[in-house]
């Protein structure tokens, strides 16, 4: 009953949000909606053409499917593992509902209780999103039974439970091991962690290899190598060995397996509520400590900040020197660059480890398409950045922004001021990603050209979307920085990232492909196809300037009739 109490506030909660929606609210509801159906139905048919794809490869198909499978839920755990570390320290330590429930007479177990479940709604949401359309395609394609479908409820839950326990437990132990005044700089180790468990989760499965045969010395070697990631330890072949003897129909132990999830699921509640008892309590303490700003407060700082923005007028300058050292007190940003790194670190691996000269593709040709295709990897690459750093940056003034709107700075120069502090940093990840993976290639002076052009105008309009979308969506009033990104505004900036990446890919297909016959000698261009070139030219320069200019002048409007 007391558990229920505490869960009762985010049901009321909820219920009085919908009861207050605007008629517009239901429009944007209606549209996240459509656009999840579109999501899941294409999720869906890719996944399931993959299968069927694999299903028709002689002898070794079947075991292929089965293996993604498992390498689906192994990539799931490690994504829920870190989800849950990282917003349990908003949820456990950080949030503003803390302070009563600490006070009220409910046991620390069941207000541990309480926060484990939202925390684990919170991290496993998108997960549910992503796998149910690839466990409905596995059923399908397997023309599964009712068994396997009614399995697959208690499967998920007892295979989410492990990797939220053992996130928040991880935290919990990090916030009393750290020192009291600097307990936002878990984020910072915690992203640390990430980038090094990426790049090590990433060397175990070897792709690459995977993808030549020919570097076994026998198939057995390669079927050994197939099944690396498989360990009767890990609990995602406990759950991929719970549903794949129901696919098949065949002999297995789905129920010792699902067992096997929940018994070690209730032992890991037991512990995590064990472990909160311990902890917990000196650990919230220590976390409502301030703590010091040595860094940002350096003669050091100050004279590099002077020298930098020298150049800049006096409103532009004072702007700079407050992003800088903003950026430098709150370490919950810094973690987003180790995130960033280790996102660039298996990027250009991949293009490191291409078997191109085994493809039976001419190896030049398919360096320059995969230079001419990595454009539009590295504008998705850009758009993801923009929504950790671009999007939030209106909203990162949070319930100071009454100072920023009664200063003499006017919201238009405060607005471009910050489309031209971001730039240069996504400008410079934008030319590195391209001339490294185009020298990886060895692709032609012309594809080098033409795509560091590309991404450059590329980059402008990616970052003019971010900034002027959240002046359009600002969201002030959050506990964490982290959800800035992750409401209604950040998603339609992502639609409208990948519609324009889309777009200047496919307008710059014909005119590249033109350009890159010519300079072989294969083809000439004529009057008219110069005409057509320059055309196409245009329009990807007005593209890009209208992303800047429309939401940029829509976001200053809104910006300026915004109440505080």
């Amino acid at each position: 009953m007391e558990l229920w109490l505490l869960f009762f506030p985010h049901l009321l909660s909820l219920k009085n949000r919908l009861s207050r929606l605007k008629p517009d609210a239901f429009l944007k509801v209606g549209f996240l909606l459509l656009l999840g159906g579109f999501f899941w139905a294409g999720t869906f048919y890719l996944v399931f053409r993959v299968l069927v794809y694999f299903q028709g490869v002689p002898e070794i198909g079947e075991y292929l499917t089965l293996k993604l499978l498992s390498m689906t839920f192994l990539t799931f755990f490690t994504i829920l593992l870190f989800s849950n570390a990282i917003i349990s320290l908003s949820s456990f330590y950080l949030s503003d509902d803390l302070f009563l429930l600490l006070s009220s007479p409910a046991s620390l177990g069941n207000i541990y209780m309480s926060k484990l479940g939202e925390t684990l709604l919170s991290s496993s949401w998108m997960v549910v999103l992503f796998g149910l359309p690839v466990f409905m395609a596995y059923g399908i394609v397997y023309r599964a039974s009712i068994p396997y479908y009614l399995q697959l409820l208690p499967v998920l839950i007892s295979f989410f439970i492990l990797p939220s326990v053992l996130g928040i437990s991880f935290t919990m132990i990090l916030v009393n091991a750290f020192p009291a005044r600097r307990v936002r700089d878990i984020l910072l180790l915690l992203s640390l962690t990430v980038m090094v468990s990426l790049y090590l989760l990433f060397r175990f499965l070897q792709p690459e290899k995977l993808a030549d045969p020919e570097a076994f010395s026998s198939l057995v070697e390669y079927f050994a190598r197939m099944a690396t990631p498989a360990s009767p330890l890990l609990p995602s072949q406990w759950a991929a060995e719970a549903l794949i003897p129901l696919l098949q129909r065949k002999g297995g132990e789905p129920l010792f397996y699902l067992g096997l999830l929940a018994s070690n699921g209730v032992v890991a509640l037991l512990f995590g509520s064990w472990l909160s008892r311990r902890l917990y309590l000196e650990g919230f303490s220590k976390s409502q400590e301030g703590r010091s700003a040595r860094i940002s407060q350096s003669r050091l700082l100050e004279g590099g900040l002077a020298l930098l923005g020298r150049p800049l007028p006096l409103p532009y300058r004072a702007l700079l020197a407050k992003e800088i050292k903003t950026f430098l007190r709150d370490r919950t940003q810094w973690s987003q660059l180790f995130l960033l790194g280790a996102l660039m670190v298996v990027y250009i691996y991949n293009f490191s480890v291409l078997p191109l000269k085994k493809s039976p593709i001419g190896s030049f040709y398919l360096q320059n398409l995969l230079s001419f295709l990595n454009l539009g990897l590295a504008g998705f690459v850009l758009a993801a950045v923009g929504a950790r750093f671009a999007f939030p940056a209106i909203s990162l003034e949070r319930n100071s922004f009454w100072i920023i709107k009664s200063s003499p700075l006017s919201l238009k120069r405060f607005l471009w001021g910050k489309f031209f502090l971001i730039l240069p940093p996504l400008l410079i990840l934008a030319e590195a990603l391209i001339i490294t993976t185009n020298l990886l290639l060895h692709v032609t002076p012309l594809m080098m050209g033409l795509s560091t052009a590309t991404i450059f105008l590329m980059t402008f309009g990616i970052v003019g979307l971010g900034v002027g979308l959240g002046a359009i969506y600002p969201r002030f009033q959050v506990e964490n920085v982290a959800q800035i990104s992750t409401g209604f505004g950040g998603i339609i900036y992502m639609i409208y990232c990948l519609l324009f990446v889309g777009s200047i890919v496919v307008l710059e297909a014909w005119p590249v492909y033109l350009l890159f016959m010519a300079h072989l000698g294969y083809q000439n261009i004529g009057l008219y196809q110069w005409a057509g070139i320059l055309l196409t030219f245009a329009l990807l320069i007005t593209l890009n300037l209208l992303a800047v200019l429309i939401p940029m002048g829509i976001g200053y409007k809104k910006l300026s009739e915004y109440e505080i």
